[in-house]
């Protein structure tokens, strides 16, 4: 169960001037990160080496301050780093200095169309504020005052770019939202923030398109060193959207770009953090929490993998020790698997072998399976918890299809 937010608890949230050096970086195993500048958002770096945080958007009213703060609470603690909020009227913009001042995590307000919400943002103490420039009204003339009562505020900002918001000329210009038309846009508007000697940004580059994307990162990468947010806009459906980000930001983090990111999915918040979580440590660029391995379903099987694995994701939700638990339905296999796994087991004849850290410790029938690997499972959960070993912020399981060459 998800822990609520005491709303009449002011969460306390040290104050760090943006840009100021934080020792904390990560390295990707695939490949080193790309050279970025670090930015503050509130307490949380981004860029500089600083490790990849997920962000997420709340779909509540914003003005509607309880509803807001109790889905901030829920993103957090599946594992959110940044919230980032929709302000499009004035109520939304007044409701402001309260969920600021109680959220747990950094909030952004995303600001379009009227330049008078980003000061009443930045007033109300958002630790960044996202603006597109493309649609904000005589930015032109307004971007300088942004840009010094961010600086005086000690907040950073986010230089959004969109496929669907991109600027007419360059539409024209290039044919469409291209990779090139959508770099244009976010060069213009970096260099519109640089002249006034205002560094403290990072730039997103969204489109729909996978590829698309992709190359324009890349492109928008190879131009300099500021921090990016990555996003694919507009992605869809859970499963569509998932697939559509991991492949996109799998391909672009393997390289070594991109220094935060959220899953855009018409779905649920907090599923867009359990993905982007997710994501990070498969990528090796998080630390790992729980895992449930389990192999497809196939003709040697002699269980119901499918509804063994389903059982036993569903009787573990709410673990968040990082624990690897192996669901295996065949002799072939998985034994040696079950044996990897801090827990795990082999089924087959009507009963299963079940392992803890590569020992068989009993022979069940078929129909206990389930209940002993939740029995077990829960037992070592609570001895790491005991022990210390429980993540902040951790989350609860995936099953991870284990595919092998002679399948």
């Amino acid at each position: 169960m998800m822990n609520t937010l005491n709303t009449e608890k002011t969460a306390e949230k040290p104050f760090r001037k943006t840009g100021n050096p934080v020792e904390l970086t990560s390295e990707s195993p695939l490949h080193p990160r790309r050279k970025s500048h670090r930015i503050m958002v509130g307490s949380v770096p981004v860029g500089g080496g600083a490790p990849i945080s997920v962000q997420s958007m709340t779909n509540t009213l914003t003005a509607n301050v309880p509803a807001t703060l109790q889905q901030i609470a829920e993103l957090t603690a599946a594992g959110c780093d940044i919230v980032r909020v929709a302000v499009p009227s004035q109520d939304d913009a007044d409701a402001l200095p309260e969920i600021c001042r109680k959220s747990p995590v950094p909030i952004i307000a995303d600001i379009h169309f009227q330049s008078k919400y980003v000061f009443q943002a930045i007033d109300a103490g958002c630790a960044a504020v996202r603006v597109n420039p493309g649609n904000i009204r005589k930015f032109n003339e307004v971007g300088p005052s942004i840009c010094k009562a961010a600086t005086d505020a000690g907040i950073s900002l986010r230089i959004g770019v969109n496929a669907g918001s991109l600027d007419k000329e360059l539409y024209a210009k290039y044919g469409g939202p291209t990779p090139e038309a959508l770099v244009a846009s976010a060069l213009k508007e970096a260099h519109m923030f640089e002249d006034v000697g205002f560094h403290d940004f990072k730039i997103s580059v969204k489109h729909h398109d996978v590829i698309t994307m992709v190359e324009t990162y890349r492109l928008l990468a190879s131009k300099g060193d500021w921090p990016l947010h990555l996003g694919v806009t507009e992605a869809g459906p859970a499963w569509q959207g998932t697939i559509k980000s991991c492949l996109a930001f799998g391909a672009l983090l393997a390289e070594g770009i991109g220094d935060t990111i959220r899953v855009s999915l018409s779905a649920p918040p907090v599923e867009e953090v359990k993905v982007g979580c997710k994501l990070l440590e498969y990528m090796g660029l998080r630390p790992r929490k729980f895992d449930i391995i389990s192999c497809p379903s196939c003709g040697r099987a002699q269980v119901d993998v499918i509804q063994l694995a389903s059982a036993v994701t569903e009787g573990l939700k709410d673990v968040t020790a990082p624990i690897r638990v192996a669901v295996m339905g065949c002799i072939v296999n998985g034994p040696g698997e079950a044996r990897e796994a801090d827990l795990g087991v082999a089924s087959g004849n009507g009963k299963g072998q079940i392992f803890i850290k590569g020992k068989v410790i009993e022979t069940v029938p078929e129909d206990q399976i389930v209940d002993t690997l939740l029995t077990k499972a829960q037992e070592i959960a609570a001895q790491m918890e005991a022990d210390g070993l429980v993540p902040v912020n951790a989350t609860g399981p995936v099953v991870v299809p284990i595919q092998h060459p002679n399948r």
